[in-house]
C-alpha cells in the first residue's frame, strides 16, 4: 500500500461524512441556529467550523496533489483564503458543502492516477518559512493524514456541541459497507447504529 492508495480513499470518505453531517444540521436545528453554525467555535481562539471545513478539504487537495508531484489546483488557494477570512465572512452551510463537493470531485479525478513511491523525497513548506524534508510515507503519515483529521473532527465536535445528534456511526458511516449481511442487530436499530463502536452509554 502506497501512501497515496490509503490518503485517497479516506479524504473521500470523510469528506463525504462531513457533507452529511452538515446535511443532518440543517434538517435537525432551527433556522436561526443553522445560520449561525459556520461562525461557532469551540473555543474563542480557534477557527470557526467554516475554516474547518475549509481547510479539511485544502489538506486533501494538498495530500493527493503531492503525493503525485503535481501542482496544487485554484482550489487549494480559494480554499485557504476563505478558511483564514471566515471569522468576518463565515458564509453558510451550504456553500461550505459545495466546497466538500468541488474538493470529493478534484480528489476523485486524482485518483485515477498512481502516487509517489513511498520513499520519494517531499519538501513541505510552511507559510511561515519552515521547510521539512519527509520521504512519501512520512509525510502522508506523520503530516497529511493527521492533519486532515484535525480538522475533520474540529468540525465533528463543533457541531455536536451545538445539538446536532450526531454519533459514532455518522463518523464511521463507511464501515457499514463491509457489514456482513444478517449481523447488525434488528430488535436496537437505530439505537445501534447511533452507538456503534462506543463503549459507554451516550452518544460521542
Amino acid at each position: 500500500m502506497t501512501p497515496f492508495s490509503l490518503l485517497a480513499p479516506t479524504y473521500l470518505q470523510m469528506l463525504g461524512a462531513l457533507s452529511n453531517w452538515l446535511d443532518k444540521a440543517e434538517g435537525e436545528l432551527p433556522e436561526a441556529q443553522v445560520a449561525a453554525l459556520p461562525s461557532a467555535r469551540l473555543a474563542p481562539d480557534m477557527f470557526p467550523l467554516s475554516t474547518q471545513v475549509r481547510f479539511a478539504c485544502a489538506q486533501a487537495l494538498e495530500g493527493v496533489h503531492r503525493l503525485q508531484g503535481v501542482a496544487l489546483p485554484p482550489l487549494h488557494a480559494i480554499l485557504l483564503e476563505e478558511g483564514r477570512e471566515a471569522g468576518d465572512k463565515a458564509g453558510s452551510l451550504r456553500e461550505a458543502r459545495t466546497r466538500i463537493a468541488e474538493t470529493i470531485a478534484l480528489v476523485s479525478a486524482r485518483s485515477e492516477s498512481e502516487g509517489s513511491d513511498g520513499a520519494a523525497m517531499i519538501a513541505h513548506e510552511l507559510p511561515n518559512g519552515m521547510v521539512f524534508d519527509l520521504t512519501a510515507d512520512q509525510y502522508g503519515r506523520d503530516w497529511a493524514l493527521g492533519q486532515f483529521y484535525f480538522h475533520i473532527m474540529i468540525a465533528y465536535a463543533i457541531l455536536r456541541h451545538k445539538g446536532v445528534g450526531l454519533g459514532k456511526a455518522d463518523y464511521v458511516a463507511h464501515m457499514f459497507g463491509y457489514l456482513r449481511p444478517g449481523t447488525l442487530p434488528t430488535a436496537s436499530g437505530d439505537h445501534f447504529r447511533s452507538r456503534l463502536c462506543v463503549p459507554s452509554p451516550g452518544v460521542i
